[in-house]
């Protein structure tokens, strides 16, 4: 027989031990002594090896402490991106706009410096010019990220992933190299441009760029205590590269057109001559186009944050305003002096505007936009005169356009500064320390600062630009032969012309226009077809 209690028999014994003291003391001290041994058992445990229950911190379950410049913004790093692609597509407008106004015996030629400075103008920037131009060293150059190593995630506090900062910066580097061979096509050998490409993207545009868009060159520290000028109490600002981008590419472009001398059979005015003419109008207008197009990603996209919402778009309507005001300006000004509607002078009116709002696009009105830009249609006009009386061969006018014109927009900042914004932001506008200028009762501080950092970016460049070209020419190599010259570029050099099923005939010239007559080119007689049977 079975002596095992039931479930039900034991719970009845337990109920009734319970109501007796001495069970219940028996029972507490049984419970005590199991609770006490867990714990000293989980005790030993936990100092025999502390991660087995899970009670160390590790710096992964914190929450993390990063810099700002761990921080990637996905947002403006896109802006960034597709700013940098439209900075990038000005190079097919550069190209046409060259292509157009050259003569047709010196396309070739054009096509292919474009497209080697770019290529060359990457590798050069990705080795060191963004190096010298961007990294911190000291107030001359940058002295890290060579090759691009050691980078951090993103350009300092802008929260844009290093490498959309770098290719954006890169469009702007091949922009200023672009500038300089327009000055200097017709006669330029294609090794010498080679090598003061080398030059330009290499040292002069990433260098001379530091002292006014790195972190502590010294015009942007300008006018602090310690630093360049303290007296002046206010600094160097360039938005988007009037004078960084524009005014040295015009500069080394006057040094180069200085050294090479004109073109062969270039008559100019005073000598009873007059411009080279253009042999495809159609491709130049269109490329200048193309330029303004490009130019939304080249002011706008300088704020580097999508998120500045009212900064993005007051620059892209200033943009706007300053061109449309140049191009009729300069249109009415070339008319005044031919009784014509010129549409070289046109084209390069509202790329003259664009030069001008570069740098303070962001810190004026609409108003101030227009006047500046109306000024420098007015400008651009003046100096391809001026250009043309100093027997200066610029055959698109690169140095009025991005030389002069540069240099009006950087001082215009000074002038037209509303007073109203400061700097723009990763995720908003800093306007607590607005720019003010002269005409809206800002005195003169500014002007004076920015008139000092273009006196000494303009000096600069066109002192070591000069150097060079006198260099790459006293071997040779800057200036092709006079027969290869007269033999035309495109087969001299590169052996195929641009247009090998055209003929470009004398009937496409304006001369033969005489007094709202047109002459018609006699249509040759043909041999009639002969029968046959």
């Amino acid at each position: 027989m079975s002596t095992k209690l039931s479930f039900t028999r034991k719970s009845i014994r337990l109920v009734h031990r319970l109501r007796q003291a001495e069970w219940r003391r028996y029972g507490v001290l049984l419970l005590a002594g199991k609770l006490l041994g867990i714990l000293l058992l989980l005790l030993g445990a936990y100092v025999a090896n502390p991660d087995l229950l899970g009670f160390t911190t590790y710096a992964a379950d914190a929450p993390p402490v990063l810099k700002g410049n761990d921080i990637i913004n996905p947002l403006n790093t896109m802006w960034t991106l597709i700013a940098a692609f439209l900075v990038f597509g000005m190079q097919v407008g550069f190209t046409m706009l060259e292509a157009g106004f050259c003569r047709s015996r010196e396309t070739v030629n054009v096509l292919m410096e474009c497209i080697v400075d770019t290529c060359l103008c990457g590798l050069l920037f990705y080795a060191f010019g963004f190096a010298f131009m961007f990294s911190h060293g000291n107030g001359f150059i940058g002295l890290n990220w060579f090759f691009l190593q050691g980078v951090p995630a993103t350009y300092e506090a802008s929260g844009v992933a290093f490498l959309a900062f770098w290719l954006f910066q890169f469009a702007f580097a091949d922009t200023c190299s672009t500038i300089t061979s327009g000055a200097m096509i017709g006669r330029t050998g294609f090794v010498g441009d080679l090598l003061y490409s080398v030059a330009v993207s290499g040292f002069i545009y990433p260098i001379i760029g530091h002292w006014a868009w790195g972190p502590d060159g010294f015009l942007v520290t300008m006018g602090t205590a310690g630093n360049f000028l303290p007296a002046i109490g206010a600094s160097f600002h360039d938005f988007a590269g009037s004078t960084v981008v524009h005014t040295i590419g015009g500069f080394v472009a006057l040094a180069g057109a200085l050294v090479l001398g004109p073109r062969l059979g270039r008559k100019f005015k005073r000598d009873g001559g007059g411009p080279m003419l253009p042999h495809d109008l159609t491709i130049a207008a269109s490329g200048g186009l193309l330029l303004w197009f490009g130019w939304y990603g080249f002011n706008p996209g300088s704020t580097l944050s999508a998120m500045d919402f009212e900064g993005v778009g007051r620059v892209a309507a200033n943009t706007t305003l300053a061109a449309c005001a140049a191009g009729l300006t300069a249109m009415t000004a070339a008319y005044i002096m031919s009784r014509k509607w010129d549409v070289s002078f046109t084209v390069n009116g509202f790329l003259a505007g664009l030069v001008a709002i570069t740098c303070p696009c962001y810190w004026v009105s609409p108003a101030g936009s227009i006047i500046l830009g109306g000024v420098a249609g007015f400008i651009v006009v003046g100096a391809v005169e001026l250009l043309e009386w100093l027997r200066i061969d610029d055959p698109i006018g690169a140095v009025p356009v991005h030389g002069v014109c540069g240099i009006w927009g950087t001082l215009s900042l000074g002038l037209f500064a509303c007073g109203k914004y400061g700097a723009t932001g990763p995720l908003a506008a800093d306007n607590s320390a607005p720019l003010t200028g002269l005409f809206y009762g800002g005195g003169f501080s500014l002007l004076a600062a920015q008139a000092i950092g273009s006196l000494i970016v303009t000096a600069a460049t066109f002192t070591v630009a000069f150097a060079v070209m006198w260099a790459v020419n006293a071997i040779g190599l800057l200036r092709v032969s006079a027969e290869g010259e007269a033999f035309g570029l495109d087969l001299h050099e590169h052996g195929i012309n641009a247009y090998p099923e055209y003929v470009i005939s004398a009937t496409g010239r304006p001369s033969a226009i005489d007094h709202g007559t047109v002459h018609h080119a006699p249509v040759p007689h043909t041999r009639p077809i002969e029968q046959t049977s």
